[in-house]
């Protein structure tokens, strides 16, 4: 099969970024008036969660920095629902990866999957919360505020996740998706973080935002009672702000690799156009992809493929880096079964791309739409095929840094790195 030729292409986005997140962190912290709320010895927990945030080791520290010079104890709850395969240790092996160690934060790390049941909404759904960050005087939620996989509404993914589906741990995370089958997102997310601010002690939340680099673009902390109005307007900004492919149309996307690290769904579906169906984009969604390629997953993954099951095609390195039970813990506990299911896998790059070609439409290979991303946070400079290239002369936020050319595959006919 003749394949399309591939160039480089820059996105260039308006980007802000913050450059002393120290500084900007430390007057955020100063506007809640700590040192009428904390008295000395007060224990203070402090939320990371299973996410790949830009610079969460230095934002934790420098968060436990100020905490200690106002006489607390803070410690850190890894808060991430089932994932590190539902199990403590591997919850703490995976904030430790992102370089959130006791020896680097100089504070404690306490994991635990027990939950203590604090309450229960006016619907009658049990609200349960991290036991280690429950017994202590305070808490801190800390977490990126960002447009929501699988749901749409003012509040999406940031601060009330956090509550429930991190530091509800895996029995509350599993709860929950059930209980929004018969009740709204929105609902249950008002209800049972509103249960947490009355009965766990929050003493403020930090809402994160990230700009189109990955890069952090804002730090701010929230009072308790202002979580849903402060977390709605970081998510304007968060949308405004979040990375995207610029063409409409793509016959066949390739997707380096995936994971939990880069998003809670593998692959952030607002990026490849999958966010309401698996295999396809809904009406009004962009952009709209035919095929879909995924070529590993990430290390930092530990195996965990949920979101796989949106890809039509991967290679076979994946069935070897996969774990299964991982995979399946996580993805029932978000009642998305199907984003485990495993695709059709090939054991070269260049047959999973036939594949793709081959069933995207009444499209001549050399003439399709193809496009070639290292991950959904990392779409700065993508490959693209010659089929972009009209469109690519017409817009000044992008320009080509490197000709067409063929694609280069090795001697097991895999594609050359990215990079």
């Amino acid at each position: 099969m003749q394949l399309p030729k591939m160039m480089r292409v820059k996105q260039h986005f308006d980007a802000p970024t913050l450059d002393d997140i120290p500084g900007a962190l430390r007057e955020e912290i100063a506007k809640q008036n700590l040192s009428g709320k904390i008295n000395k010895g007060d224990s203070v927990a402090i939320s990371v969660g299973s996410r790949g945030i830009a610079n969460i080791a230095l934002i934790t520290k420098t968060v436990i920095e100020e905490l200690k010079l106002l006489g607390a104890e803070p410690f850190v709850v890894p808060a991430m629902g089932s994932h590190g395969g539902g199990k403590a240790e591997g919850q703490r092996g995976i904030i430790e990866s992102y370089g959130v160690t006791e020896e680097y934060i100089e504070a404690p790390i306490r994991a635990t999957m027990d939950v203590v049941q604090v309450g229960e909404t006016e619907d009658g759904v049990p609200v349960f919360f991290d036991k280690y960050a429950y017994e202590a005087d305070h808490v801190v939620v800390a977490g990126r505020v960002k447009p929501h996989t699988g749901f749409v509404g003012e509040i999406e993914s940031g601060l009330h996740k956090m509550m429930l589906i991190g530091l509800g741990k895996h029995k509350g995370a599993a709860l929950y998706h059930q209980a929004i089958v018969h009740y709204s997102f929105d609902r249950i997310v008002r209800s049972v973080g509103q249960t947490v601010i009355d009965e766990c002690g929050v003493l403020f939340g930090l809402g994160i935002v990230e700009n189109q680099y990955d890069n952090t673009a804002l730090v701010r902390t929230v009072e308790p009672e202002n979580f849903v109005d402060g977390e709605k307007e970081l998510l304007l900004l968060a949308k405004e702000w979040m990375p995207s492919l610029p063409f409409e149309q793509i016959d066949v996307l390739v997707v380096e690799e995936m994971g939990k690290n880069i998003s809670g769904s593998g692959m952030d579906t607002n990026v490849i156009g999958r966010k309401y169906y698996d295999h396809k984009a809904a009406e009004k969604e962009y952009p709209k992809v035919t095929r879909l390629v995924v070529r590993s997953l990430t290390e930092e993954t530990h195996g965990n493929a949920s979101g796989i099951g949106m890809a039509d095609y991967i290679h076979k390195r994946i069935l070897d880096q996969i774990d299964l039970e991982a995979t399946a813990i996580n993805t029932m506990t978000g009642n998305h079964p199907s984003a485990g299911a495993v695709p059709i896998s090939f054991d070269s790059d260049r047959k999973a791309l036939e594949a793709a070609l081959s069933t995207c439409g009444l499209v001549e290979s050399p003439d399709a739409k193809v496009v070639r991303i290292q991950n959904t946070l990392d779409v700065e400079e993508i490959l693209v095929s010659e089929s972009y290239e009209k469109e690519i002369q017409q817009r000044s936020e992008l320009s080509v840094v490197e000709a067409a050319k063929d694609i280069a595959f090795d001697g097991d006919d895999n594609l050359l790195a990215f990079g």
